[in-house]
């Protein structure tokens, strides 16, 4: 992919019935929110801005804001469609709580913020990147982030091995049989490993987080082939 192409969401699912799909494809997929939340609420203090980039229709932000009232939440991701299905759904909020920006990939948010976020996240949204634009995308993040500030991302990843992939691929098609999906869809989806999205290993996440310029960089979630990490800057 060239780095300056503009990368389209490349979800198989609609905007509309992204939710309703999501977490019969990915396990555990509620607690990538829920954990995301709890470790942001164990900080010694509340954000005061914090981006959501990949924000789809806003579902994490939607619960987020429960937890955090005073926090002014901004939100950009690559899909219109999903941004208006994101400004819909928090709609009820108060103006000053949210700000939804122009459609973007992360490596290319262009905005000049105000004021630097105390938290980002980014929660499944560049295993679509080939790893020039990876990278772009991590290093802009960094630069976004406030000095002190936290980076939180949750990626589908890649087993170790040859061997461990094909493991893990039967292992989360049979995840996506039990809650309801045909051999077909799994076959389609697993067919996409490598080809439409680009995981990469645990070792490679942490080194390329390390290689940005984060001063601390962790694993903290770990289940079937999805990873959560924290960084902070």
């Amino acid at each position: 992919m060239p780095s300056d192409e503009v990368p389209e969401n490349k979800t198989p699912h609609l905007p509309e019935d992204y939710d309703s799909k999501i977490s019969a494809v990915l396990p555990y997929y509620r607690s990538f929110h829920d954990e995301t939340i709890y470790l942001v609420r164990s900080l010694p203090e509340a954000p005061n801005i914090w981006m959501d980039t990949g924000c789809g229709t806003g579902t994490f932000v939607s619960k987020a804001i429960e937890h955090f009232p005073d926090t002014r939440f901004l939100m950009v991701d690559p899909s219109e469609g999903m941004l208006e299905q994101a400004m819909e759904k928090l709609s009820t909020y108060p103006c000053n709580k949210i700000e939804i920006l122009e459609a973007s990939a992360t490596q290319d948010i262009t905005k000049e913020l105000s004021e630097q976020p105390d938290v980002i996240t980014a929660i499944q949204c560049h295993h679509y990147l080939d790893m020039e634009n990876r990278k772009r995308a991590v290093g802009k993040c960094y630069e976004l982030l406030k000095e002190g500030g936290i980076f939180i991302t949750f990626e589908n990843i890649s087993p170790l091995t040859e061997e461990g992939i094909d493991v893990g691929k039967r292992y989360w098609g049979d995840f996506q049989s039990r809650h309801g999906r045909t051999e077909e869809e799994i076959e389609i989806h697993l067919e996409r490993f490598g080809t439409e999205y680009f995981p990469i290993t645990v070792e490679e996440h942490l080194e390329l987080l390390r290689e940005t310029g984060f001063r601390t960089v962790e694993l903290f979630w770990y289940s079937y082939m999805q990873a959560g990490f924290y960084c902070i800057k």
